[in-house]
């Protein structure tokens, strides 16, 4: 019985299709008479026109073989005798007002997803990998124009009613009624038919416009909603509410107090426990979050035992702040665990949206007044490394002038007027870099020539820079007061400059509903991205998002890096797709929308000694909330020292 790989031309018969499912229900469609042969003849019909070869495996990849084979036991980098117990607890900043994650009414509650599964899942050491889940196995044709889910019969439901392909085909349905625009957007363009065809199979077809290489991943993550509730209930996925939708993940709400805590319990039913893929996995029997205003006041639950897992993500408290006495009595390990994942493109943005940011050289002007280097010295203890690339820590940066395989990309658009020349000789813009005191002279000196050039001159009589009666002000929002020793002193380096800057600290509700109204100059903003960059970019970079997308929040729409975006979609091979990522990367930072921030290679965490994890750890995961377990020995020790109640 062979498991075809992914790219493998080779056809799976039907006869091999049938025999494969675990569930019997080829013996069952052998027996049945009449009525299973007509079943089998339409299903063979969903599955593909006459001599059409079908491929069927237990994972995809476009790009290449999967790390693991069909009858892989269990994750490589998990502890598969990892025992199951305890409660790990982590901690939340600000607020909540919901359980649903899927809609822009509401704050939702850490972790709201939690109960939440998708048909197919990645890997942390196959990135570029999705492995069944939901599924027993996937089967498609050579050009992916569908591709048909045979479900697993022992899915259920957190009540234990099992889960049923249209359970899968109503939470399509309900995210194209209700969702995000970008939703629909998206699959709206991806899937022109979704057909149930019996309870454990569905079958997906798709836009022959569509790009090849997202098909998969972009139906895998459209896992079921229960359609019983739903209907009962009258729910909708555009409401926001204080109850999670039922789902069949290992995880289910305990309970809750609004703003101070939630509790997570592991369903002891959970489907899937003896799964490969779950082997070693979802070990703890809770798992509490502790909400706080701020980081400072979180620290300080932390060192009282109030949660026990911490990601230190303050370079100050980092440094200085870990020698309290858990530390120094060895109850709290401190500990820097090695990273391999790309740097997340943490940055300040501008808001595009604004005239005044429209003109690149004003925002060039504003990024050469944060000093990366004073910074990293004076406040971050030289943990950190400056952010050049969106994908910064990966072999997808592009450097140096552009390769001929880039020219090949970027030089037709050029031609088209939708990039300027320059892109194809100058060097690729990096951060700029500045000296050992917070206002960098010569930093601030080309800022000045380029805000004089920009039309920004400045008033003698208020020391203002000023255009058309109008001064030039810059409002940072940001609601972690933690962010207030970073932004204060950029924003003292740009009133030098002339600018009348300030900062505008909310609370973390504010923020949200600033941020969704697009109402602020600059904040702090994240864009991750992947080792397999596809339509994803267009949520954070394409001009279509500028008006929709919380990812897009720069608002950035320009048809030259909209182009190279089509670009990198279609690419069919991996060489192709590096090149173009890069010239994408090139065309990104030469628009200067973002001033880049820091990133680290290690995981700095803090946690109450009575848990563990398999060495060595993946290198795209950390996994405390996946694979590592709670130690009853050594919580009793901390239980019977008087150091953890």
């Amino acid at each position: 019985m062979r498991h075809a790989d992914p790219r493998d031309p080779r056809p799976v018969s039907k006869a091999k299709a049938v025999a494969k499912r675990d569930d019997g229900s080829a013996m069952r469609w052998l027996l049945t008479g009449a009525l299973a042969l007509g079943v089998v003849a339409a299903a063979g019909l969903a599955r593909a026109e006459s001599h059409e070869a079908v491929i069927e495996s237990h994972g995809y990849s476009f790009f290449g073989d999967l790390v693991y084979p069909a009858d892989y036991p269990h994750l490589s980098y998990v502890n598969p005798e990892a025992p199951k117990g305890g409660e790990i607890s982590i901690w939340a900043p600000g607020t909540f007002d919901s359980f649903n994650p899927y809609t822009r009414k509401g704050r939702a509650g850490a972790l709201s997803s939690v109960g939440d599964e998708n048909i197919m899942v990645g890997a942390a050491d196959d990135p570029t990998a999705l492995y069944c889940l939901l599924c027993e196995t996937i089967e498609y044709p050579e050009d992916l124009s569908w591709l048909i889910f045979n479900l697993r019969p022992e899915v259920t439901f957190a009540d234990g009613t099992p889960m049923v392909a249209a359970d899968i085909e109503f939470a399509f349905n309900e995210f194209m009624t209700n969702g995000l625009p970008s939703f629909r957007a998206a699959f709206g363009a991806m899937i022109t038919e979704v057909e149930v065809i019996d309870d454990h199979t569905i079958k997906y077809t798709f836009d022959p416009e569509s790009p090849i290489r997202d098909r998969v991943s972009t139906v895998s993550i459209i896992g079921p909603l229960n359609r019983a509730e739903f209907e009962a209930e009258g729910l909708s996925v555009a409401e926001s509410r204080l109850k999670p939708f039922m789902g069949t993940g290992p995880y289910v709400l305990e309970s809750f107090e609004v703003n101070e805590q939630i509790v997570y319990a592991r369903n002891p039913n959970y489907w899937g426990n003896d799964l490969p893929i779950n082997v070693g996995r979802n070990n703890f029997d809770r798992i509490r979050i502790e909400y706080f205003g701020d980081g400072a006041a979180a620290f300080e639950g932390f060192k009282a035992g109030a949660y026990t897992f911490r990601s230190e993500n303050s370079s100050k408290q980092w440094a200085t702040g870990y020698n309290f006495p858990a530390v120094e009595e060895g109850n709290v390990i401190v500990a820097e665990l090695a990273s391999g994942a790309m740097a997340p493109a943490q940055s300040f943005v501008f808001n595009l949206r604004r005239e005044k940011f429209q003109d690149p050289l004003v925002r060039e002007a504003v990024g050469l007044m944060f000093n990366f280097e004073w910074s990293n010295d004076a406040l971050f203890f030289g943990l950190y490394e400056r952010i050049n690339s969106f994908w910064e820590n990966s072999d997808l940066a592009a450097t140096g002038t552009p390769s001929e395989g880039e020219l090949a990309i970027l030089e037709p658009i050029v031609e088209q007027g939708l990039l300027d020349a320059s892109i194809l000789t100058d060097e690729v813009v990096m951060a700029p870099s500045s000296g050992d005191r917070q206002l960098d002279r010569g930093n601030l000196r080309r800022a000045s020539a380029l805000l004089d050039e920009a039309g920004w001159v400045v008033n003698p009589a208020s020391g203002m820079r000023e255009k058309d009666g109008e001064v030039l002000s810059i409002e940072f929002l940001e609601s972690s007061p933690t962010f207030d020793r970073v932004i204060n002193p950029y924003v003292e380096n740009l009133k030098r400059l002339g600018i009348d800057a300030s900062l505008n600290r909310v609370d973390p509700s504010q923020e949200t509903e600033l941020r969704r109204a697009y109402d602020f100059d600059m904040t702090v903003h994240s864009m991750p991205q992947g080792f397999e960059p596809s339509t994803g970019l267009q949520q954070y970079f394409g001009s279509k998002a500028a008006a929709e997308s919380s990812r897009n929040l720069m608002g950035l729409m320009d048809p030259g890096i909209d182009a190279l975006i089509d670009v990198v979609v279609a690419a069919d091979t991996k060489d192709d797709l590096n090149t173009a990522v890069k010239a994408l990367d090139r065309a990104l930072r030469a628009e200067r929308f973002w001033v880049p921030q820091w990133f680290k290679d290690t995981h700095t965490v803090a946690y109450w000694d009575q848990y563990d994890y398999p060495e060595p750890l993946p290198p795209l995961a950390r996994g405390e909330l996946d694979f590592w377990w709670f130690d009853a020995d050594k919580a009793a020790a901390l239980e019977a020292s008087g150091a953890l109640q």
